[in-house]
């Protein structure tokens, strides 16, 4: 392989210094000397023709400790070593197609024709972490007639969307994933069947369904946390500790959207920095970015404070924006060495295995996973992002609401050329070219964090020039615009990325979308196929 021009230097990981940097002539990345490194290339799948030589060539990726570079292939072959002379891992760059396949690999878009105020919701995820620590959850459940929530009223729907941003370790999303939203959805009904047997109430008060919500949370942490240490001390089996204590130990945020089709009320309970935000369409033809959440980390002032009143006499409670110096969410699933005693933490890891607590760590616990609970009545036409903290690293709350508003500009434009007429796209068509979003105060000082991936990048482009609709599934279409839209070699170069390398510029990826309105009834919720990447990997199973 020859590395002979350098068009592009993409990412610095110093966010001082981050800064694209163009590069012409022959000499390496990183050297002085005039001349380039040499690699041979085998027989292999053709690229493009080099204009000067007529021969083959490919894009490469050469990743430094602190910055990524573009350069080209020579030869028609796979690369025969990985490494150049200077010890820089060199990669074959993915191509834009190849990008777009990976992007796509798993997303997911559903129809849901229940005629009850949801029309649609699209899903993605991006791995970084191998495997990946991300994990997602959706349910419908229709109310039985028996509760209050339908007591002498049509049956409704209860609608679950839930997004897992694990840390440590994937196991604590995957067990969220599985089990959070029934235990939150068996809560909800013994609340709603409460009502019922009150003369007085016909539904239950919105403080009982917000604490409903809370129990739910907070007894499944409790089983993950606590209920496994006396499971295992009762088996004294490190087998049965392995499989017990992974949950414990690793961690996870936790995003759950609660959606009552009788009230149209949409419940967000947060525990972490995962975040959820409404996109509504103002008067004025622009969309309005209202957050659902709050960022729950040591460096939200709220959260602070709260943890410094929580443990008094204790100056590390927060430092450096983390939990004893170490977690960054203040509220999470798992992370049992800050919820531990110090004296349990240490016979689990005498006895079986742990890891080793912060030697700040006084008065546990330290870190909750009770949820803070927001509540919005849901209009026709609004709709909901919800993320992990990957997202918001790259983009704020209004270029997310403005791309999805753009994506449904382009995606009604092109059902009505082609002579489609979806009911919940006729309100939402549009000529705006510019992101058709309310300019607001951004991430502020409310608790939510500024992007800075963007800062790391280098990007210097205006809205205009950075975003580009090409997608299907509104997911997809933001996770693509926030990797580098219509800059490729980023977009490509970010992609091309394995773990652990891929850590150093991006967190794993899980967006969902969810639109409101009035669709077809058809009482299914069918896959939407031009949507959906041909075949959802097989989950993790715990």
């Amino acid at each position: 392989m020859q590395v002979r021009s350098f068009t592009v230097a993409l990412i610095s990981a110093a966010v001082a210094s981050g800064a694209f940097y163009a590069y012409k002539g022959n000499s390496p990345v990183g050297s002085s000397t005039p001349s380039s490194p040499d690699y041979s290339s085998g027989a292999g799948t053709p690229g493009s023709s080099s204009r000067v030589t007529g021969e083959q060539t490919r894009r490469a990726l050469v990743v430094d400790q602190g910055s990524l570079f573009t350069g080209t292939i020579t030869g028609d072959g796979p690369l025969s070593k990985e490494t150049d002379d200077l010890g820089r891992k060199v990669l074959e760059m993915l191509t834009p197609e190849q990008a777009t396949q990976k992007l796509r690999k798993n997303e997911e878009s559903w129809l849901v024709g229940r005629g009850q105020g949801v029309v649609r919701y699209d899903v993605v995820q991006i791995p970084s972490n191998d495997p990946i620590e991300d994990d997602h959850a959706e349910k419908i459940i229709e109310v039985p007639q028996t509760t209050a929530a339908t007591e002498g009223t049509a049956a409704s729907d209860w609608m679950f969307w839930g997004v897992f941003d694990g840390h440590s370790g994937w196991v604590t999303s995957a067990k969220l994933r599985q089990t959070l939203i029934s235990f939150v959805a068996r809560e909800l009904d013994n609340t709603f069947k409460s009502a019922t047997a009150d003369s007085s109430l016909r539904f239950p008060t919105p403080e009982s369904i917000d604490r409903a919500i809370k129990t739910g949370f907070l007894r499944l942490d409790h089983e993950i946390v606590h209920e496994s240490v006396a499971k295992v001390k009762k088996a004294q089996s490190k087998l049965a500790a392995a499989e017990l204590l992974a949950p414990a130990l690793s961690g996870s945020c936790a995003l759950l959207s609660f959606y009552d089709s009788r009230s149209k009320l949409l419940r967000v309970a947060c525990t972490g920095d995962s975040r959820a935000v409404l996109g509504r369409r103002g008067s004025s033809g622009k969309w309005t970015a209202t957050p659902l959440s709050e960022d729950q980390t040591g460096g939200t002032a709220s959260e602070a404070e709260r943890l410094r009143k929580e443990h008094p006499g204790e100056p590390n409670v927060v430092r450096n924006g983390r939990i004893l110096g170490g977690l960054e969410p203040s509220r999470a699933f798992g992370d049992a060495i800050y919820k531990w005693t110090s004296k349990t933490n240490a016979e689990l890891k005498e006895s079986y295995f742990g890891r080793t607590p912060s030697p700040h760590l006084k008065s546990p616990p330290y870190v909750t996973a009770e949820p803070i609970i927001t509540t919005t009545k849901v209009e026709k036409g609004d709709f909901v992002v919800m993320a992990t903290d990957g997202l918001w690293e790259m983009l704020t709350n209004e270029e997310v609401v403005g791309l999805v508003g753009q994506w449904l500009d382009t995606q009604g434009n092109a059902n009505r050329s082609n002579g489609r007429t979806e009911s919940w796209l006729k309100s939402w068509w549009s000529s705006q070219e510019t992101l058709p979003v309310e300019k607001g105060q951004g991430s502020d000082s409310s608790g939510q964090r500024a992007p800075i991936r963007q800062q790391q990048w280098g990007t210097k482009t205006s809205l205009n020039e950075r975003f580009v609709v090409e997608d299907k599934n509104a997911a997809t279409h933001l996770v693509r615009n926030a990797l580098g839209g219509k800059d490729q070699d980023q977009l490509s170069a970010l992609l091309t990325l394995p773990s652990p390398y891929s850590r150093r510029y991006r967190d794993d990826l899980t967006v969902e979308v969810i639109f409101f309105g009035e669709g077809s009834v058809t009482g299914n919720v069918m896959l939407n196929k031009e949507a959906s990447g041909p075949s959802p990997e097989v989950k993790p199973k715990l």
